[in-house]
């Protein structure tokens, strides 16, 4: 089944915005043993050090949480699972206030979700790091506590005021991110998400295939303008049509999606925001056809908007 903005809106009002990890960041490896660190049980030294074990984190603990989900919305409280059996990631959110919804993601351990400009096979975690750190002022901060457990705290903070300021609460042990904080360029807090109680991780050892990812065909279509930083990234191939593009600076991502407009199933033009997602709609004459343009993405309004205006048909 091909997944449109009209499913992807489904999963963003389910879960505002919350996610288990820093799934949109996480990189790739290019070893087998992704998962089977020897210095695991050492502290890091550095910022790049606990950047490298947090991607590490995100893939290979298996755990169960409780979490809490705070935007000018509302409050929701949140049961997390994050499963590995034969290589495979289950990550599943749950919500337990209002109605029940539940959102289930797989992929494989080390599959490839970020990728430099004009880089050739796989990027490493190191890579992303050098990247993020092009983008944001990233600073240290020992001695934190979340969840009745020792943290460090990393704040990723914007060389421009055209995207949100990251906190990330991390592990002393594991690495795994307890609390996020997102904030505008005014200081204003946007979101938070803060684990509540973390069962018991355990590491994953076992053998790590790391795969070539299959990217979809690329679309007839791309952004003309994007911000600093922002590259394209692989959307994995669900459909014989390319309907979507993936962009990211390494903390942030923007999707695009282009369909055929279908009379009343279109979405008003214009802008709007849930949580710290903003969601742009634009109608789009190519020829003879008429196109939706939706954009969604964890910026701010205005850039999303431009960044979706610039749409260019191939």
């Amino acid at each position: 089944m091909m997944v449109t903005w009209r499913s992807r809106l489904v999963a963003l009002g389910a879960l505002m915005s919350v996610s288990l990890l820093p799934l949109q960041t996480y990189a790739q490896s290019d070893t087998q043993n992704l998962c089977v660190d020897t210095s695991a049980a050492e502290t890091p030294a550095s910022i790049e050090q606990w950047l490298e074990r947090s991607l590490q984190a995100s893939h290979c603990y298996t755990f169960q949480a409780r979490a809490v989900a705070i935007n000018s919305i509302d409050v929701r409280t949140l049961a997390l699972s994050h499963r590995i059996q034969d290589g495979i990631r289950q990550q599943v959110v749950q919500q337990l206030d209002g109605p029940s919804i539940s959102v289930e993601r797989r992929s494989r351990v080390g599959q490839l979700a970020w990728k430099a400009n004009g880089s050739n096979g796989f990027p490493s975690l190191k890579g992303w790091t050098e990247h993020t750190s092009e983008v944001y002022d990233i600073s240290l901060e020992e001695g934190a506590r979340v969840a009745g457990r020792d943290a460090v705290k990393l704040r990723f903070e914007p060389h421009d005021n055209q995207r949100y300021t990251h906190e990330w609460w991390l592990d002393n042990a594991t690495g795994l991110l307890l609390k996020h904080v997102l904030s505008d360029p005014t200081d204003r807090i946007l979101e938070t998400f803060q684990v509540t109680q973390l069962h018991e991780p355990e590491r994953y050892e076992g053998q790590i295939v790391v795969d070539p990812t299959q990217p979809a065909s690329e679309p007839s279509w791309h952004a003309e303008w994007l911000p600093e930083g922002f590259v394209a990234q692989p959307v994995s191939a669900r459909d014989e049509e390319a309907h979507q593009r993936l962009y990211s600076d390494g903390l942030a991502t923007v999707s695009i999606f282009a369909e055929p407009q279908a009379g009343t199933q279109n979405l008003k033009s214009g802008v709007s925001q849930i949580g710290v997602s903003s969601i742009a709609v634009e109608a789009h004459t190519q020829g003879d056809l008429q196109w939706q343009l939706v954009g969604i993405g964890e910026v701010p309004p205005s850039m999303l908007q431009r960044i979706v205006h610039s749409v260019e048909f191939d």
